[in-house]
C-alpha cells in the first residue's frame, strides 16, 4: 500500500485535488481495493481524533496571536526597526526583509504569516527602490521559511505531538538554525549587491531615530521572551503560552499602542479560524493515514529497506536528506512530518542519532521545502502577494535556495549548532 499511495497521491494533487482530501482518497482507494473495509472506516474516524489534541490547540493560539499583532500594526514596526539597523547598507531593504522575518518569526511561527504580511509591505517598497520585483518575492519567500524554524514553531509542536518529544527542547534547538538561514541569506544578499550593484538606502538613521524605532519595537519584541521565558521557567505550557501570546498581542493592541478596533475583532477571528482550520485539517487527515500504514507494517518494512543500503549514519543522513527535500517540493511541512516521523526517527534513534537532533533536521529541511519548487506553499503565496508568475519567482530564488541547503547540511553534520543551547538548559542530554 505504501507503494502505491505516493503515486496515487500526486495524482491527485496534479488533477488539482487539494491535499486535504488527497490523503484521505489516496488511501481509502487503496484500502477498498484491498478488501479492507474496516479500515476504511478507522481510517476516516481517525481524522477526528487525529485533531482532538490539547497540545494542538497551541496552533490556533498562535494564528491568531499573529493575525492580531500584523492587524494591530506591529509588522510595520518590526520593519521601521529593521530599517533603522540595516536600512543604509548596500541592499538595504532586501537585508530588512531578512532581519524583519526573524523578528516576525518570534511572534506568528508561520512562513505563510511571514511572506503574507512582509510580503504585503516590502516587496512593493522593494520595487519602488530599484529591485526587481521577482527578486522583491524571491527573498520574501526565502527569508519567510525562518518563521518555523525560530521558535515558537507550529511544525515543532506537531512533531512534538507525534513524536512524545518536549517542544520546549525543539523549540531552543531552532534558535541557531533559523539565525543561521538568516545571516547566509544576507551574505547572499551581499554577494548579489557588490555584483549587481544594488540599491542604496537615501540615508543613514541617527542613533536618537534608531533609540526611537527601538522604543516602538519593544513590546513586540517581547513576545518571544514571554513565551519562551514562561515554558522555560515551568510557568505554563506551549499551548498555555500560545493563549498568553494571544493576550499580550489582544493588550499591546487595544490599550498600549491604540491601533486595533472592536470592529476589526470578526475579521481577525474569522481569519484565524481559517488558517487553523487549514492546519488542523492537515494534520487529523496526515493521522489517519499514520494510523492506517503503521498497521500494514510498511514502517518495519522501510526500515530494513533503508538500514540494507548502508550502515553509515552519515550516509544515511544524506540520502535522508535528499529525500525530505524531495517530499517537500510536493507536501506540506505538517502531513509530511506526521507521516514520515514515525517511520524514520526510530531508524535513526537506533543508530545514535538523538532525537532532538534529528528533529530539527526533518524540521528545516521540511520548511526549505515550503520556498521549493512546482508546489512550495510561500512560492504561491508570494506569487499572489506580488502579482508576479511563479516560474520567474521559483528561478530568481535557487541562490537563496542553495544557502539554506548549505545550513541544513551543516546542522546534519555538525549536531552541535542546533543541540547546545537544549543541552546548555537542561532540556537535552
Amino acid at each position: 500500500m505504501l507503494i502505491w499511495f505516493l503515486p496515487t497521491f500526486l495524482v491527485f494533487l496534479l488533477i488539482g485535488l487539494p491535499v486535504f482530501f488527497a490523503l484521505l482518497a489516496a488511501p481509502g482507494i487503496l484500502l477498498w481495493l484491498n478488501g479492507q473495509t474496516a479500515d476504511i472506516t478507522l481510517l476516516y474516524r481517525n481524522v477526528y481524533n487525529g485533531m482532538d489534541s490539547f497540545p494542538l490547540m497551541a496552533i490556533p493560539f498562535f494564528m491568531l496571536a499573529g493575525e492580531l499583532m500584523n492587524r494591530g500594526g506591529i509588522t510595520l514596526r518590526l520593519v521601521e526597526f529593521s530599517q533603522a539597523l540595516m536600512g543604509h547598507f548596500r541592499g538595504g531593504l532586501a537585508h530588512v526583509n531578512v532581519l524583519s522575518s526573524i523578528l516576525f518569526a518570534g511572534l506568528s511561527g508561520s512562513a505563510v504569516a511571514d511572506t503574507s504580511a512582509l510580503g504585503s509591505m516590502l516587496i512593493p517598497a522593494m520595487e519602488k527602490q530599484g529591485y526587481t520585483r521577482r527578486f522583491a518575492a524571491a527573498i520574501t519567500a526565502a527569508s519567510s521559511v525562518i518563521g518555523p524554524i525560530i521558535p515558537p514553531s507550529g511544525i515543532m509542536i506537531i512533531y512534538a505531538y507525534v513524536m512524545g518529544e518536549s517542544v520546549a527542547a525543539l523549540f531552543l534547538a531552532g534558535i541557531v538554525p533559523g539565525v543561521m538561514v538568516g545571516v547566509g541569506l544576507m551574505l547572499m544578499i551581499k554577494v548579489m549587491a557588490d555584483k549587481y550593484d544594488f540599491p542604496v538606502a537615501s540615508r543613514k538613521y541617527t542613533w536618537g531615530e534608531r533609540r526611537q524605532a527601538s522604543l516602538k519595537a519593544f513590546f513586540p519584541l517581547l513576545t518571544p521572551v514571554i513565551i519562551l521565558g514562561g515554558i522555560l521557567g515551568g510557568i505554563f505550557t506551549p499551548t498555555e503560552a500560545a493563549a498568553v501570546a494571544v493576550g499580550y498581542a489582544f493588550l499591546i493592541g487595544f490599550f498600549v499602542l491604540r491601533t486595533l478596533t472592536i470592529k476589526e475583532v470578526p475579521e481577525i477571528l474569522s481569519n484565524a479560524g481559517l488558517t487553523s482550520a487549514v492546519v488542523l485539517l492537515l494534520v487529523g487527515a496526515a493521522m489517519a493515514f499514520k494510523t492506517v500504514v503503521s498497521l500494514s507494517h510498511a514502517p518495519e518494512q522501510l526500515a530494513q529497506l533503508i538500514l540494507s543500503l548502508s550502515e553509515n549514519p552519515l550516509i544515511l543522513l544524506f540520502l535522508i536528506n535528499l529525500l525530505l527535500f524531495i517530499v517537500g517540493m510536493f507536501l506540506d511541512a505538517g502531513p509530511a512530518i506526521i507521516i514520515l516521523g514515525p517511520i524514520l526517527a526510530p531508524i535513526f534513534t537506533s543508530l545514535g542519532v538523538d532525537p532532538i537532533h534529528f528533529a530539527i533536521i526533518m524540521s528545516v529541511n521540511l520548511t526549505v521545502g515550503l520556498a521549493t519548487p512546482p508546489m512550495g506553499l510561500v512560492l504561491f503565496v508570494a506569487a499572489a502577494v506580488s502579482r508576479e508568475k511563479v516560474e520567474t519567482i521559483a528561478k530568481a530564488i535557487l541562490p537563496f535556495l542553495a544557502v539554506e541547503i548549505i545550513v541544513i547540511f551543516l546542522i546534519t553534520y555538525v549536531p552541535a549548532l542546533s543541540m547546545t543551547i537544549p543541552r546548555i538548559t537542561g532540556f537535552a542530554n
